[in-house]
């Protein structure tokens, strides 16, 4: 399949690619959008719209991408399959291409008792391994699930999610292999403090090839705060932020706290680029786009690669 993806032929060209995050708002307010997609604008090679993040309602994904996109960015939608089955999985995924979305995040989706309408019956109606199969048989075989025939495929560059920090840490690996045999073509990371046990993740990962099969973006968080780093270590789950990181940050007056997330944000960036199998960084600063284009240029990754 041709690319039709700028993410896709960035990675293909051997570039670090850069990625960044836009949660939709809470509402219909479509100039909030345009406001964050205006700071990831040149600063990456394409942005996540998250899809309902921490179960709570949100612009949908598919909405916020067609606003980055207007905006002068590709767009990378996401999809949880907590909350459709799949034929509505599948006639989004051919609404999405036809659009001209052309990168996609296939996820399970945080459960719903973690969003503020617990009582709602979440779908599952298959998992999140599932659809990056059923987007893959789409995409290179042109047909549904179901063998009928696709009047056009979908042109996805599939990516999927991994958390190299979660229990039991014995699956992780196995896990990322799974996605990978089902399609996935890229993977974006859970955001990592804990640069060590990431570093052995990656080794054991290039024990099986996996970073051969699939581009690797390594997930960074910039810490505003040490209030931050201690409320995500603490009810973020799967996550793993050293007591050492926090330390760093916390000695810091309250006031230089955030420069010095930055600063430490950038490190990693820099110390990610050195590890065998990490094709790129996605940049996840929550509620604070406006620092992008600081964190991406002091790690030395811009201009981005324009490729025809």
């Amino acid at each position: 399949m041709k690319a039709g993806s700028n993410l896709e032929k960035v990675l293909k060209a051997g570039h670090f690619a850069v990625t960044a995050e836009c949660g939709p708002p809470r509402g219909a307010d479509a100039d909030l959008v345009r406001k964050k997609a205006a700071y990831v604008k040149g600063n990456v090679d394409a942005c996540n719209v998250t899809d309902n993040q921490t179960s709570v309602v949100r612009m949908s994904s598919l909405a916020g991408c067609l606003l980055v996109k207007e905006s002068g960015t590709e767009p990378l939608i996401q999809m949880v399959v907590r909350d459709r089955n799949r034929i509505a999985l599948q006639s989004d995924l051919l609404g999405a291409s036809a659009m001209g979305v052309h990168n996609l995040l296939c996820l399970s989706g945080d459960h719903q008792k973690f969003g503020e309408d617990p009582g709602a019956k979440n779908v599952f109606d298959i998992d999140s391994i599932q659809l990056i199969n059923m987007v893959k048989l789409m995409r290179d075989e042109g047909v549904f699930p179901n063998g009928k025939k696709l009047q056009g495929e979908p042109k996805f560059f599939i990516g999927c999610a991994v958390n190299p920090f979660a229990d039991p840490y014995e699956i992780r690996v196995p896990r990322f292999k799974l996605k990978i045999d089902a399609g996935a073509d890229f993977v974006q990371t859970q955001c990592i403090y804990n640069m060590s046990k990431f570093k052995q993740y990656m080794e054991e990962s290039r024990q099986e090839g996996l970073h051969e099969r699939a581009y690797v973006l390594a997930g960074v968080t910039p810490l505003k705060s040490a209030g931050m780093a201690k409320f995500m270590k603490k009810f973020v789950a799967g996550m793993d932020i050293p007591d050492e990181v926090i330390k760093r940050i916390a000695d810091e007056p309250k006031e230089k706290q955030a420069a010095k997330g930055i600063e430490m944000c950038v490190e990693q960036i820099q110390e990610l680029k050195e590890i065998e199998g990490v094709a790129g960084v996605h940049v996840m600063a929550i509620e604070w786009e406006e620092k992008l284009e600081e964190i991406v240029g002091t790690a030395g990754l811009l201009p981005r690669p324009v490729i025809d």
